[in-house]
């Protein structure tokens, strides 16, 4: 694997992604699609007339 270098010659370091746990990217993608289901469900209850958890 080569590395990258500035112009001085130092070598620059390159990130690696987590594979498990909480990090920033992953309660992202859980936080879009948490909005996504919420606009879902209100689309659904707006199209049905009511709502959609009735007991």
């Amino acid at each position: 694997m080569s590395e990258s270098t500035t112009d001085l010659g130092t070598p620059v370091p390159q990130r690696r992604r987590p594979r498990f746990g909480f990090h920033s990217h992953t309660e992202q993608l859980n936080g879009r699609l948490a909005m996504l289901g919420f606009i879902a469900l209100v689309a659904v209850e707006a199209q049905l007339g009511h709502g959609l958890l009735v007991w």
